[in-house]
Order: structure tokens, then C-alpha cells, then sequence
């Protein structure tokens, strides 16, 4: 989570104090918001965060596929699994 009161800083500001930035959020787990020019331009993150925040992502766009994949079968649409399975092995055997 973002401290909008210590994890905002500038570009250049990050540049002279690099090191002490880096300990900062391998310490804290939170991300830093660069700005150019008093506008947000970049966040910063230690890879292990990142990764979760991938990890996350990857969970969500997996349960946004279910979601509509229950939502197809509750409106009729879609097969059974065994039924797929049958076409699928039908047109194997049939393709040899």
C-alpha cells in the first residue's frame, strides 16, 4: 500500500538518495511513486512485491474466466465436459 506521505518523491530526489530509497523498500514492501515535474511517472518495487502483485492479477483474470464460464453454462450456453470430451475424442480418432 502506497503512504502518499512518505512514498511520494520526486525523479531527481530518488537519483541522489538511491541507496537509501532501495533499503527503504526492502524494508517496507511499499512501492514508491516518482515524479517528473510534480506529475506521477513511475512506481518502484522490490521484485518479490512485484511478483506478488503479478501473482495477484494472473488470480483475478483466472476467476474473471470462471465467473463467465458459470454464467454461460446458467444461460444455456457451453457444453458439458463430457460431451466436449466425446467431440473432441470423435474428431481425433477421425483425423488419423
Amino acid at each position: 500500500m502506497i503512504d502518499i506521505s512518505k512514498d511520494i518523491h520526486s525523479l531527481t530526489e530518488f537519483k541522489r538518495n538511491t541507496t537509501e530509497f532501495l533499503q527503504r523498500i526492502k524494508q517496507t514492501k511499499h512501492p514508491l511513486v516518482l515524479t517528473v515535474n510534480g506529475k506521477a511517472e513511475l512506481v518502484v518495487q522490490d521484485a518479490e512485491s512485484y511478483q506478488e502483485l503479478l501473482d495477484a492479477a494472473e488470480l483475478v483474470e483466472t476467476l474473471k474466466g470462471i465467473k463467465l464460464g458459470l454464467e454461460q453454462m446458467q444461460e444455456g450456453k457451453g457444453k458439458k465436459a463430457e460431451d466436449f470430451l466425446n467431440e473432441l475424442f470423435d474428431k481425433l480418432d477421425n483425423s488419423q
